[in-house]
């Protein structure tokens, strides 16, 4: 994506939301985005087994912040 906005500044989310639905690769494949808008609550605290229960796969560059949240039905 970073190649499509070719330096662009992202300067308000609909130039942000043009340049992610206007990315494709090589092999064909589009991107749809749209912006959510809704207010959600800051600050929401979850229960370590909560936490726990998550099956999160974590990257090895910061893994506290690069994670990948598996669907449940695939947890062993």
């Amino acid at each position: 994506m970073s190649k499509q906005w070719n330096g662009q500044p992202l300067a308000d989310y609909p130039t942000i939301v043009r340049l992610i639905q206007s990315t494709r690769t090589e092999t064909g494949l589009t991107v749809n985005c749209t912006l959510n808008t809704r207010d959600y609550p800051t600050g929401v605290q979850i229960s370590k087994t909560e936490m726990d229960e998550l099956d999160l796969l974590r990257h090895p560059i910061l893994p506290e912040w690069n994670y990948t949240l598996l669907p449940r039905e695939t947890r062993n």
